[in-house]
Protein backbone atom coordinates (compact mmCIF):
# COMPACT_ATOMS: atom_id res chain seq x y z
CA UNK A 1 0.00 0.00 0.00
CA UNK A 2 1.35 3.41 -0.96
CA UNK A 3 1.04 6.65 0.96
CA UNK A 4 -0.14 9.55 -1.24
CA UNK A 5 2.14 8.49 -4.04
CA UNK A 6 1.78 6.65 -7.30
CA UNK A 7 2.33 2.94 -7.41
CA UNK A 8 4.56 1.54 -10.16
CA UNK A 9 1.35 1.14 -12.21
CA UNK A 10 0.70 4.89 -12.08
CA UNK A 11 4.13 6.42 -12.56
CA UNK A 12 6.73 8.10 -10.36
CA UNK A 13 5.90 9.17 -6.80
CA UNK A 14 5.23 12.76 -5.93
CA UNK A 15 3.69 15.09 -3.38
CA UNK A 16 0.01 14.93 -4.20
CA UNK A 17 -0.78 17.97 -2.05
CA UNK A 18 1.85 20.27 -3.53
CA UNK A 19 0.34 23.67 -4.16
CA UNK A 20 -2.90 22.93 -2.29
CA UNK A 21 -4.30 26.01 -0.60
CA UNK A 22 -7.18 26.05 1.87
CA UNK A 23 -9.15 29.30 2.15
CA UNK A 24 -9.86 29.71 5.86
CA UNK A 25 -12.59 32.23 5.07
CA UNK A 26 -14.67 29.46 3.46
CA UNK A 27 -15.96 26.15 4.85
CA UNK A 28 -12.98 23.82 4.89
CA UNK A 29 -14.62 20.39 4.57
CA UNK A 30 -15.93 21.04 1.00
CA UNK A 31 -12.48 22.25 -0.02
CA UNK A 32 -10.83 19.12 1.37
CA UNK A 33 -13.45 16.98 -0.36
CA UNK A 34 -12.90 18.71 -3.71
CA UNK A 35 -9.12 18.37 -3.47
CA UNK A 36 -9.11 14.75 -2.36
CA UNK A 37 -11.70 13.81 -4.96
CA UNK A 38 -9.69 15.46 -7.73
CA UNK A 39 -6.56 13.61 -6.65
CA UNK A 40 -8.37 10.27 -6.52
CA UNK A 41 -10.26 10.67 -9.79
CA UNK A 42 -7.12 11.80 -11.63
CA UNK A 43 -5.24 8.80 -10.15
CA UNK A 44 -2.66 11.15 -8.63
CA UNK A 45 -3.63 9.24 -5.49
CA UNK A 46 -4.14 5.74 -6.91
CA UNK A 47 -6.22 2.78 -5.78
CA UNK A 48 -4.72 1.24 -2.66
CA UNK A 49 -3.09 4.45 -1.45
CA UNK A 50 -3.38 5.17 2.27
CA UNK A 51 -5.32 8.29 3.22
CA UNK A 52 -4.68 8.63 6.91
CA UNK A 53 -6.96 11.42 8.25
CA UNK A 54 -4.20 12.55 10.62
CA UNK A 55 -1.67 12.73 7.78
CA UNK A 56 -4.06 14.63 5.48
CA UNK A 57 -4.97 17.04 8.27
CA UNK A 58 -1.33 17.68 9.06
CA UNK A 59 -0.41 18.14 5.39
CA UNK A 60 -3.20 20.70 4.92
CA UNK A 61 -2.76 22.37 8.28
CA UNK A 62 -6.29 21.52 9.44
CA UNK A 63 -8.03 19.80 12.31
CA UNK A 64 -9.28 16.24 11.87
CA UNK A 65 -12.96 17.19 11.69
CA UNK A 66 -13.16 18.61 8.12
CA UNK A 67 -10.90 15.82 6.83
CA UNK A 68 -13.12 13.14 8.34
CA UNK A 69 -16.21 14.84 6.91
CA UNK A 70 -14.63 14.86 3.45
CA UNK A 71 -13.59 11.21 3.68
CA UNK A 72 -17.09 10.14 4.72
CA UNK A 73 -18.49 11.84 1.64
CA UNK A 74 -15.90 10.14 -0.54
CA UNK A 75 -16.81 6.81 1.04
CA UNK A 76 -20.43 7.37 0.02
CA UNK A 77 -19.23 7.73 -3.56
CA UNK A 78 -17.22 4.53 -3.31
CA UNK A 79 -13.92 6.32 -3.79
CA UNK A 80 -12.39 5.40 -0.42
CA UNK A 81 -12.72 2.49 1.97
CA UNK A 82 -12.83 3.39 5.65
CA UNK A 83 -11.95 0.28 7.64
CA UNK A 84 -12.39 0.56 11.43
CA UNK A 85 -9.21 -0.15 13.37
CA UNK A 86 -7.35 -0.53 10.09
CA UNK A 87 -7.34 2.80 8.26
CA UNK A 88 -8.59 4.59 5.16
CA UNK A 89 -7.43 3.82 1.66
CA UNK A 90 -8.43 4.68 -1.88
CA UNK A 91 -10.80 2.06 -3.25
CA UNK A 92 -10.22 0.03 -6.38
CA UNK A 93 -12.19 1.20 -9.40
CA UNK A 94 -15.64 -0.41 -9.29
CA UNK A 95 -16.73 -1.54 -12.75
CA UNK A 96 -20.37 -1.97 -11.74
CA UNK A 97 -20.52 1.57 -10.39
CA UNK A 98 -18.86 2.77 -13.59
CA UNK A 99 -21.53 1.00 -15.65
CA UNK A 100 -24.27 2.58 -13.56
CA UNK A 101 -22.71 6.02 -14.02
CA UNK A 102 -22.50 5.39 -17.75
CA UNK A 103 -26.19 4.43 -17.84
CA UNK A 104 -27.07 7.62 -15.98
CA UNK A 105 -24.96 9.84 -18.22
CA UNK A 106 -26.29 8.32 -21.45
CA UNK A 107 -29.89 8.56 -20.24
CA UNK A 108 -29.56 12.22 -19.27
CA UNK A 109 -27.26 13.46 -22.01
CA UNK A 110 -29.22 11.90 -24.87
CA UNK A 111 -32.11 14.13 -23.85
CA UNK A 112 -29.72 17.04 -23.28
CA UNK A 113 -28.37 17.00 -26.84
CA UNK A 114 -31.86 16.45 -28.23
CA UNK A 115 -33.00 19.62 -26.49
CA UNK A 116 -29.85 21.52 -27.38
CA UNK A 117 -30.28 20.61 -31.05
CA UNK A 118 -33.74 22.18 -30.91
CA UNK A 119 -32.24 25.58 -30.15
CA UNK A 120 -29.12 25.77 -32.38
CA UNK A 121 -29.19 29.55 -32.74
CA UNK A 122 -28.56 30.20 -29.05
CA UNK A 123 -25.39 32.25 -28.33
CA UNK A 124 -24.15 29.47 -26.05
CA UNK A 125 -23.16 27.54 -29.16
CA UNK A 126 -20.26 29.97 -29.61
CA UNK A 127 -19.21 29.24 -26.02
CA UNK A 128 -19.11 25.52 -26.87
CA UNK A 129 -16.84 26.25 -29.82
CA UNK A 130 -14.53 28.20 -27.50
CA UNK A 131 -14.43 25.26 -25.08
CA UNK A 132 -13.36 22.92 -27.88
CA UNK A 133 -10.67 25.41 -28.93
CA UNK A 134 -9.31 25.48 -25.38
CA UNK A 135 -9.41 21.70 -25.18
CA UNK A 136 -7.49 21.40 -28.42
CA UNK A 137 -4.90 23.91 -27.20
CA UNK A 138 -4.51 21.97 -23.95
CA UNK A 139 -3.88 18.79 -25.92
CA UNK A 140 -1.25 20.47 -28.07
CA UNK A 141 0.74 21.56 -25.03
CA UNK A 142 0.23 18.23 -23.25
CA UNK A 143 -1.84 19.66 -20.38
CA UNK A 144 -4.09 16.73 -19.53
CA UNK A 145 -5.50 18.41 -16.44
CA UNK A 146 -6.84 21.26 -18.55
CA UNK A 147 -7.87 18.87 -21.33
CA UNK A 148 -10.11 16.97 -18.91
CA UNK A 149 -11.39 20.17 -17.30
CA UNK A 150 -12.54 21.41 -20.71
CA UNK A 151 -14.09 18.01 -21.42
CA UNK A 152 -16.23 18.38 -18.30
CA UNK A 153 -17.01 21.99 -19.21
CA UNK A 154 -18.26 20.91 -22.65
CA UNK A 155 -20.76 18.46 -21.16
CA UNK A 156 -21.74 20.82 -18.34
CA UNK A 157 -22.42 23.58 -20.87
CA UNK A 158 -24.61 21.28 -22.94
CA UNK A 159 -26.68 20.66 -19.80
CA UNK A 160 -26.93 24.42 -19.29
CA UNK A 161 -28.10 24.96 -22.86
CA UNK A 162 -30.76 22.29 -22.39
CA UNK A 163 -31.98 24.04 -19.25
CA UNK A 164 -30.88 21.33 -16.80
CA UNK A 165 -27.53 22.69 -15.64
CA UNK A 166 -28.21 21.65 -12.07
CA UNK A 167 -28.08 18.00 -13.08
CA UNK A 168 -24.36 18.20 -13.86
CA UNK A 169 -23.38 18.35 -10.18
CA UNK A 170 -25.53 15.26 -9.56
CA UNK A 171 -23.96 13.41 -12.48
CA UNK A 172 -20.49 14.38 -11.23
CA UNK A 173 -21.03 12.83 -7.80
CA UNK A 174 -22.09 9.56 -9.44
CA UNK A 175 -19.29 9.40 -12.01
CA UNK A 176 -16.11 9.01 -9.95
CA UNK A 177 -15.50 5.40 -10.95
CA UNK A 178 -16.23 6.07 -14.61
CA UNK A 179 -13.96 9.11 -14.59
CA UNK A 180 -11.12 7.05 -13.10
CA UNK A 181 -11.52 4.50 -15.88
CA UNK A 182 -11.38 7.34 -18.40
CA UNK A 183 -8.11 8.56 -16.88
CA UNK A 184 -6.68 5.07 -17.43
CA UNK A 185 -8.00 5.05 -20.99
CA UNK A 186 -6.85 8.51 -22.12
CA UNK A 187 -3.16 7.55 -22.57
CA UNK A 188 -4.20 5.00 -25.22
CA UNK A 189 -2.71 6.18 -28.54
CA UNK A 190 -5.22 8.27 -30.45
CA UNK A 191 -7.77 8.45 -27.64
CA UNK A 192 -7.43 12.16 -26.84
CA UNK A 193 -7.67 13.09 -30.52
CA UNK A 194 -10.79 10.97 -30.87
CA UNK A 195 -12.38 12.73 -27.87
CA UNK A 196 -12.00 16.10 -29.59
CA UNK A 197 -13.31 14.75 -32.90
CA UNK A 198 -16.33 13.23 -31.14
CA UNK A 199 -17.03 16.54 -29.42
CA UNK A 200 -16.86 18.29 -32.78
CA UNK A 201 -19.36 15.83 -34.30
CA UNK A 202 -21.77 16.35 -31.41
CA UNK A 203 -21.46 20.12 -31.68
CA UNK A 204 -21.88 20.05 -35.46
CA UNK A 205 -25.11 18.06 -35.15
CA UNK A 206 -26.40 20.38 -32.42
CA UNK A 207 -25.52 23.45 -34.48
CA UNK A 208 -27.29 21.99 -37.51
CA UNK A 209 -30.38 21.25 -35.43
CA UNK A 210 -30.10 17.49 -36.02
CA UNK A 211 -31.04 15.73 -32.75
CA UNK A 212 -30.75 12.19 -34.14
CA UNK A 213 -27.16 12.76 -35.29
CA UNK A 214 -26.30 14.49 -32.03
CA UNK A 215 -27.62 11.52 -30.05
CA UNK A 216 -25.78 9.03 -32.24
CA UNK A 217 -22.44 10.77 -31.77
CA UNK A 218 -23.02 11.29 -28.06
CA UNK A 219 -23.79 7.61 -27.51
CA UNK A 220 -20.59 6.58 -29.30
CA UNK A 221 -18.60 9.20 -27.37
CA UNK A 222 -19.77 8.09 -23.94
CA UNK A 223 -19.38 4.36 -24.64
CA UNK A 224 -15.71 4.28 -25.69
CA UNK A 225 -14.11 3.70 -22.30
CA UNK A 226 -16.46 0.96 -21.08
CA UNK A 227 -15.97 -0.86 -24.38
CA UNK A 228 -12.29 -1.18 -23.38
CA UNK A 229 -12.80 -2.15 -19.74
CA UNK A 230 -11.49 -5.71 -20.15
CA UNK A 231 -8.32 -4.42 -21.78
CA UNK A 232 -7.91 -1.85 -19.01
CA UNK A 233 -8.35 -4.58 -16.40
CA UNK A 234 -5.56 -6.60 -17.99
CA UNK A 235 -3.27 -3.58 -18.12
CA UNK A 236 -4.07 -2.36 -14.59
CA UNK A 237 -5.10 -5.42 -12.54
CA UNK A 238 -4.34 -3.77 -9.18
CA UNK A 239 -6.50 -0.75 -9.98
CA UNK A 240 -9.80 -2.25 -11.10
CA UNK A 241 -12.20 -4.36 -9.05
CA UNK A 242 -15.61 -5.83 -9.76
Amino acid sequence: MTDLAHTADAGPPGDAFAGTRIDRKLPTAPQVYDRLRALIVSLAVPPGASLSPAMVAKRLGLSLTPVREALLKLEEEGLVDIIPQSGTRVSRIGVQRAREAHFLRVSVELEVVRRAAGMPARPEIEALKAILARQGAALERGDMTEFIAQDHEFHRSLCEIAGVGGLWAFIRTRSGQLDRLRHLHLPTPGKTRSVIEEHKRILRAVTQGNPEEAQKHLRAHLSGTLAQVETLQRLHPTYIGA
